[in-house]
């Protein structure tokens, strides 16, 4: 064979060879998922944010988009949170947007390559409004399954969960003294969410609020039957394995109602027999696919 085919041949050989491996290191694998940063609300330690931070490539490499369209206040206080994340050693920009500006392509890129994003807090059906069924959401999404950690606080964690607590009671009006006294079907408002996370559903400020009738009426009524409600100075943290840690100065509690037994779609007052509560505290974790919790050693 001639020598000039003989090269011709290692070349393409080569080539072959090489290109998937260039294709396995330009995209992240199938399946990949980033981490939740789920923060109940409040007033946080310091050692929260810098968690956040390390989680979304520490110092240096961090690249973090922050949302903060669900208040009103959200273009001064989320250039604050920015401005925070920055003394971190994170690159952080704040990008202030209104539902037309989130569909635009222009927008949707300043996500390209971001390996963290947070939403500050308010209300969720404002932010909500803002990013559904536009390209900000889907690129949101993609750098998610890229990889990176989406956090938020307070509205900020209700986003993230499918079916997404609105904060609206619904039925029987009541003054706010008595707000949540029942633990009955469809009297929790619920929306779509950005379905970050389905398997769970997420309420905040949680031990503070004293909201526990809200979610128990939504996890015994619909599913998943599973929801964590997460108090205010205390994250969440959801890992690429599903398993859940807890950081902070306070707890998260979770209602396990997927194995109990529940009373029938027709009857309006809930009951349910062998539900499992779990509070935990930081350094807990939980393993949702295996219903098993661990409390921090003694």
């Amino acid at each position: 064979m001639p020598a000039s085919r003989v090269v011709s041949l290692l070349r393409a050989t080569a080539a072959a060879l090489v290109a998937p491996l260039l294709l396995a290191t330009a995209a992240p694998a199938q399946g990949t998922r980033g981490t939740l940063f789920i923060v109940g609300g409040g007033s946080a330690p310091p050692s929260v944010a810098q968690e956040f931070v390390e989680l979304a490539g520490g110092r240096g490499k961090a690249r973090i988009v922050v949302f903060a369209m669900a208040s009103a206040s959200g273009a001064t206080s989320g250039e604050a949170k920015a401005r925070d994340l920055r003394a971190l050693g994170a690159d952080a920009r704040n990008v202030w947007i209104d539902h037309a500006q989130a569909d635009l392509d222009s927008v949707a890129r300043l996500l390209d390559g971001a390996t963290g994003v947070w939403f500050g807090g308010g209300d969720q059906n404002r932010l909500l409004a803002v990013l559904r069924g536009t390209r900000t959401a889907r690129a949101i999404r993609a750098r998610f399954e890229a990889g990176a950690v989406i956090g938020g606080t307070s509205a900020g964690a209700a986003i993230m969960s499918t079916p997404m607590i609105t904060g609206d009671e619904l039925g029987t009006r009541r003054d706010t003294t008595e707000a949540w006294t029942r633990v009955e079907r469809g009297s929790v408002a619920v929306d779509s969410g950005l379905a970050l996370i389905t398997t769970a559903v997420i309420d905040q400020h949680f031990l503070r609020r004293k909201r526990h009738n809200r979610l128990l009426s939504l996890v015994l009524a619909d599913t998943p039957h599973l929801g964590v409600g997460i108090d205010e100075g205390t994250a969440l943290i959801v890992e690429p394995s599903g398993r859940w840690r807890v950081i902070g100065v306070s707890a998260a509690l979770v209602i396990d109602a997927r194995q109990a037994m529940r009373t029938t779609p027709g009857q309006k007052v809930l009951g349910a027999a062998g539900v499992t509560m779990h509070l935990l505290p930081a350094g807990s974790t939980f393993d949702p696919e295996k219903s098993i919790a661990t409390l921090p050693p003694i």
